[in-house]
């Protein structure tokens, strides 16, 4: 029985052959079939990816939302105690285990204090039509205001956990690079023009230091997608990282495979957008 599944599934060929017959698969768009339910992987990466696109941009509009912010108020409050106060928490943000967080985070606000729930992306109670899998959007669409309340109130709790390091690193970029900016000329002329200070701050200087600030991000969110496996085994949030994992553990192939191969294109196409927006921050980029 075993040589007859290892020929079924090609082992026997020599390894440049199977790498072969593996891309010629690929530019038919057919990831293959999994061992251990016998469907098409691309039918169960439908189910599982939009989950996990979910939690990381839910992930990353955290971190932009409170990163950018405390670092333009770190850099303009510079070597005060709210610049002390941001670096110091910046640190311990990016030094903190994302596994030993998630598991006090479930454990403290799940279990003890049981403000969150503490696993899945939905209420079993609460029916949801379901279109393109992403439940907020599917609530938005069918305006299922309970569907969306119990959608956020599920991935509040996973999302924060998982954006803490982006948070942390987003914030010292920022800080940095805004510290260069506000020492420039052009901001002392802007200044001396008599603008308003706050429109220093975000037109001049915070424009001009975002390029930086993008270049992480982008590195970020390519992150966040392999690193929600952590976040997604301790909260039982069925995306693409438990599948993965479930995948190794009962050896697999296919799964693991495509799973690799998609978080693969998921960072190069993410540095990719990163990359081209450059020319938006600074018109002096052109791309021929």
């Amino acid at each position: 029985m075993r040589a007859a599944l290892r020929e079924k599934l090609g082992l026997d060929d020599p390894l440049p052959v199977q790498y072969g017959r593996f891309l010629a698969r690929i530019a038919k768009g057919d990831l293959g079939v999994s061992i251990i339910s016998r469907i098409p992987v691309a039918t169960e990466l439908r189910l599982f990816l939009p989950a996990t696109i979910e939690l990381a941009l839910s992930a990353m509009a955290i971190a932009i939302v409170v990163g950018v912010p405390l670092g333009v108020i770190a850099a303009y409050r510079h070597n005060s105690l709210t610049d002390l106060g941001t670096t110091f928490g910046s640190l311990v943000g990016v030094s903190m285990p994302i596994f030993w967080l998630a598991l006090m985070m479930l454990w403290i606000f799940g279990l003890k204090l049981g403000w969150f729930p503490i696993g899945g992306r939905i209420d079993r109670s609460v029916d949801l039509q379901v279109i393109t899998n992403l439940y907020i959007v599917d609530s938005i669409i069918t305006l299922n205001f309970p569907a969306l309340l119990s959608t956020v109130h599920h991935l509040t709790l996973p999302a924060i956990a998982l954006a803490t390091i982006p948070t942390a690193f987003i914030t010292r970029i920022t800080r940095s690079a805004m510290l260069d900016v506000l020492g420039e000329n052009y901001v002392r002329t802007a200044r001396a023009k008599g603008l308003e200070e706050r429109s220093v701050v975000s037109r001049h200087a915070l424009k001009n230091a975002m390029l930086p600030v993008i270049t992480v991000i982008g590195l970020q969110m390519g992150l966040l997608m392999t690193g929600a496996i952590l976040t997604e085994t301790i909260f039982a949030w069925p995306g693409m990282g438990r599948w993965v994992v479930n995948g190794i553990i009962a050896r697999n192939f296919p799964v693991v495979q495509a799973g690799v191969l998609v978080f693969a294109m998921i960072f190069v196409a993410v540095n990719l957008v990163v990359d081209v927006s450059y020319g938006w921050f600074n018109p002096r980029i052109r791309y021929n």
